[in-house]
């Protein structure tokens, strides 16, 4: 009884290691792997990175703080828009993730 109670738990132990969501794993394009790197990564950490590249840059419009001012290595993950939405960065990503 208390070799089935052991791997019954073994069991859900390894159901909640495999990242779900938000968690998982996804490769970026060649166009985000520019900026974040070409190894799969959770989305969090694609953002985070995104955020990271931005602030380094200093991407942010200085009178308004919500837009990103895309430069030539964004340019193609944003489209043909010079500036975005810091809102619309979540949406962009998940076209840009396999």
């Amino acid at each position: 009884m208390a070799t089935q109670q052991r791997r019954g738990t073994q069991q859900a132990t390894a159901k909640r290691a495999q990242a779900h969501g938000l968690m998982k794993a996804v490769q970026p394009s060649a166009e985000l792997a520019a900026i974040v790197g070409p190894t799969p990564l959770p989305r969090t950490e694609i953002i985070k990175r995104l955020w990271d590249y931005i602030k380094e840059n200093r991407l942010q419009d200085a009178k308004n703080r919500r837009m990103i001012n895309a430069d030539a290595k964004l340019r193609p993950v944003v489209g043909e828009q010079g500036q975005i939405s810091m809102f619309d960065l979540p949406k962009l990503v998940s076209r840009h993730v396999q």
